[in-house]
């Protein structure tokens, strides 16, 4: 069964609707004691990066988070769920974040290096482009357009931590980022179309296949 966490700013809905869709059993809890019994967990994420910390350390999920990464069990990040699980973040103030991924949070400057202006937030459909495409989470997935919605976007200089990119406003975005038992999407797949669901479909049969090896 795949837990989604619940700490008050996540997009519950439409990430458990993807699963239901997709036939895989979920349980939307704030529990640690019954988010420990799951198999995979999924953090999502909506709203401000302070704000989610708090509340992540307040009711002990964040530790929770680091424990259940250390004993090497599957997480999958989406979207501000993907930036908490990095060092820190520069949004509204210097926030330390979960820290199992090397690399800050910043803003999109909103400037080119050719002095031309962008849009920020990032907002709607960009390409894909897969660094490690054989990565069981975008195994047999398509380099195809996906769902952005952020104003905020990860920096790290672990290149190894990159399993896919997106190009927006002069700066490449870590579109999904991965290390060990920890994977994670800026964009929301389970607004992004045939591949994000085959991206979740494909996150669902890593943890099958994890839980096996156990």
């Amino acid at each position: 069964m795949i837990g989604i966490i619940d700490y008050g700013m996540g997009n519950l809905h439409s990430v458990s609707k993807a699963l239901e869709r997709l036939g895989y059993e979920y349980k939307i809890t704030d529990s640690i004691e019954e988010l420990v019994d799951m198999d995979g967990l999924i953090l999502p994420g909506v709203g401000a990066f302070p704000d989610a910390m708090k509340i992540l350390q307040e009711t002990g999920l964040a530790a929770f988070i680091q424990d259940w990464t250390y004993a090497k069990r599957p997480l999958l990040g989406i979207c501000l769920g993907m930036q908490l699980l990095f060092q820190e973040s520069e949004e509204h103030e210097t926030t330390k974040g979960i820290g199992l991924l090397p690399g800050r949070v910043e803003r999109f400057s909103g400037k080119d290096v050719d002095g031309s202006t962008y849009k920020v937030p990032h907002m709607g459909w960009n390409l894909l482009s897969f660094t490690q495409p054989k990565h069981p989470l975008i195994k047999n997935v398509e380099e195809d357009h996906v769902y952005f919605v952020h104003s905020y976007y990860v920096k790290t200089d672990e290149e190894q931590v990159l399993l896919a990119t997106a190009q927006y406003g002069g700066e490449l975005v870590p579109a999904i980022v991965g290390h060990g038992s920890v994977v994670a999407t800026q964009f929301h797949p389970e607004k992004s179309s045939t591949v994000g669901m085959q991206i979740l479909e494909n996150y669902c049969k890593w943890v099958e296949g994890m839980k096996e090896d156990d």
